[in-house]
């Protein structure tokens, strides 16, 4: 056997060794004991920041609506006073008149967008137990209770919730739901386990005012692709612990395009290759079926090389069915004889990552610093007058 050969086998063998470990850490996690809701539930502001129209972005918004906690507000942030999403959220407003809703258009501090709407709902927030919350998420009743629970222990400082998408209605929507589920979700748990990782993912994360108070409050992510690796990390860095709820939230992913997938989970590896470069090209052991196609090749299709790949697959296959077994991930379930075509696209994701500079984030384009900071490129075209609108328009109240 050649030596390359030798190499891709022993990769492929490593890797199986780390999705044994997932399960591991999947099946510990889900049978800790999180902390319950209790008699104090102290009031709690939800900051939303959004933009444009997700899909079912009402029922996204009214989820947060119902909820059965005794006191809350909702607050939407914008960064353009024509965003469509004010709209509806003028409808929510008028359906839900015993909820206090309130939307803003903030003033552009950074590049991060969806940070310079958090550092203005936070200075209008009235409570001082904040939960911020990404707008494609939806919720069941009890997410504030199960999310701020956790708040009570005086050692923990921050919050965060895992995720799975739902309601995906094209190929390109079902290949995320499986990376989020199948993929992502694994990997924080190991990175939880064995590297004691303090981070946050961006769906939901909870905080108290005085926390944010002492990591220098939001004002000190407004530059950083990943905003939300960098504030779990400064919580973890204050003394503080970050702790993971098994509150599963959902995103749903509507019908999405390849190239819009592509650059979002490009976005997404780039935030893990800055946040964690030491450990960003250990990711090559996820790839289990990658490598064993590699491998297989390498070995030129022989017998031992087929009976490796089929193996590896039955393998991912029956992690994947393990996993969601415990995270009632419907949608990974239905899209399961896909998941070879998921594992090969988050190889190509993760090449795609450790090359280049430069980031593509809605419709803004900037160069990535070696630090994690973004800075701004010029756009291609540039509606002045538009541009002026937005500006004489910030801070304002909706």
């Amino acid at each position: 056997m050649a030596p390359w050969s030798l190499a891709l086998l022993a990769l492929t063998a490593a890797s199986w060794g780390y999705w044994v470990a997932a399960c591991w850490c999947v099946a510990r996690f889900f049978a800790e004991r999180q902390p319950q809701p209790g008699e104090h539930q102290p009031p709690v502001s939800i900051l939303k920041p959004v933009r444009g129209l997700d899909a079912d972005a009402y029922e996204n918004f009214a989820s947060f609506m119902r909820q059965d906690y005794p006191e809350y507000e909702v607050l939407f942030g914008v960064t353009d006073p024509h965003d469509p999403v004010l709209r509806l959220i003028a409808r929510l407003q008028a359906e839900f008149p015993q909820r206090k809703i309130r939307a803003f258009v903030a003033p552009s501090r950074g590049a991060n967008d969806k940070v310079n709407i958090l550092c203005h709902l936070s200075q209008q927030a009235y409570y001082d137990t904040l939960v911020i919350c990404d707008s494609d998420m939806r919720v069941t009743p009890d997410y504030l209770s199960r999310v701020c629970a956790p708040l009570r222990d005086e050692n923990v400082g921050l919050v965060t919730c895992p995720y799975r998408g739902e309601q995906a209605q094209s190929l390109t929507a079902q290949l995320e739901a499986q990376y989020m589920g199948t993929t992502f979700l694994p990997s924080v748990l190991i990175g939880r386990h064995y590297l004691r990782m303090g981070f946050a993912m961006g769906a939901t994360n909870a905080i108290t005012r005085e926390q944010l108070r002492r990591i220098g409050g939001f004002e000190v992510l407004l530059d950083y692709l990943a905003d939300d690796y960098q504030l779990g990390a400064r919580v973890s860095a204050d003394g503080r612990r970050v702790h993971l709820s098994d509150y599963m939230t959902r995103c749903i992913l509507g019908k999405t395009t390849f190239r819009d997938q592509w650059r979002r989970e490009v976005r997404w590896a780039k935030c893990t290759r800055v946040s964690r470069p030491a450990e960003y090209p250990s990711l090559l052991l996820t790839f289990a079926t990658p490598l064993a196609l590699l491998t297989a090749a390498s070995l030129g299709f022989s017998a031992f090389g087929l009976a490796l790949l089929g193996a590896t697959l039955l393998m991912r296959w029956g992690v994947a069915w393990f996993v969601t077994g415990y995270t009632g991930d419907r949608v990974v379930r239905r899209a399961w004889p896909w998941l070879p075509l998921r594992d090969l696209l988050s190889a190509a994701v993760w090449c795609a990552a450790g090359l280049g500079g430069r980031v593509s984030w809605r419709d803004r384009r900037f160069a990535l610093l070696k630090d994690g900071r973004l800075q701004p490129l010029p756009p291609q075209h540039r509606d002045v007058a538009s541009v002026e609108v937005a500006e004489n328009a910030e801070g304002v109240e909706w």
